[in-house]
């Protein structure tokens, strides 16, 4: 366990030195706070405007964080040969790529945690300048508590994300990593409709294979509860444990076909 946290220590290290997840961050920052100004365009729905765009903005602004660091975890490694350095000391490939990724876990949860905390910022500073009366139209209070539970479950989100791009760099360039991990992300979205499948085409071969899908790719659906919370709907804590249950779940087979890549690979 040692010396997979110092592996996380030198991948958070080394991705805090990259400049990309502070660009992403500011430009993310700048579009919550600007979110406000637009707000006030729309009478009556500034405070679902600033949650829709707030949420919306940590939600993918993580998603080019986990894409683009995530893709690199490995790869990189692999081109500078500085794997070999590495691999030659008494560490295992299975402790090598458990410490990369929650080196890249600590990074995404860190940006995450400061553009939630100028989200707040924002909700904080429309709350304390706004009347009484025009509260009343808010369908739920500035500072919701559920605001919390879909910013836990963008987190979870994001990490079945990394584990995705960490599980395509053990095997393929960052381009095509970048690719198939964004292709993965938008199928995730839909996923449901596979297990509709049989209500649109009734052929049994490609029902069965739509199933099959549905239960490979990752559904993450169930994570977007962006539209509940900001129109005041509960999200029920029983939904919330199964979900962050899937997640870790998928996520651990997600990592352990990357070990089984991983240290089937040649160096040499």
């Amino acid at each position: 366990m040692r010396i997979i946290t110092v592996i996380a220590g030198a991948a958070f290290k080394e991705s805090v030195r990259d400049r990309v997840p502070y660009s992403m961050v500011a430009f993310a920052t700048l579009l919550i706070a600007a979110s406000y100004l637009i707000s006030q365009l729309t009478a009556g729905q500034d405070m679902k405007i600033i949650k829709d765009l707030g949420l919306a903005a940590i939600s993918w602004f993580g998603l080019l964080i986990a894409v683009f660091i995530g893709i690199g975890l490995v790869s990189k490694e692999v081109e500078r040969r500085s794997v070999f350095a590495v691999l030659s000391k008494p560490i295992s490939r299975g402790q090598f790529v458990l410490g990369k990724y929650f080196g890249l876990v600590m990074t995404l949860v860190v940006n995450l945690a400061v553009m939630t905390l100028a989200f707040y910022a924002v909700l904080f500073y429309l709350d304390v300048t706004t009347n009484a009366y025009a509260k009343t139209a808010w369908p739920a209070p500035a500072m919701d508590p559920r605001l919390g539970l879909a910013v836990i479950l963008t987190v979870a989100e994001l990490m079945i994300v990394t584990a995705i791009a960490l599980f395509f760099s053990t095997f393929s360039s960052p381009l095509l990593s970048a690719l198939l991990t964004f292709g993965l992300w938008v199928t995730g979205h839909f996923n449901a409709d596979l297990r509709n499948f049989e209500a649109v085409l009734d052929v049994r071969p490609l029902v069965w294979l739509a199933r099959a899908l549905y239960y490979v790719l990752p559904n993450l659906a169930p994570f977007n509860v962006r539209a509940e919370v900001v129109h005041g709907v509960d999200v029920s804590l029983s939904h919330v444990m199964l979900t962050l249950a899937y997640a870790a779940v998928y996520i651990a087979i997600l990592l352990a076909g990357a070990i089984a890549i991983f240290r089937r690979r040649d160096f040499k």
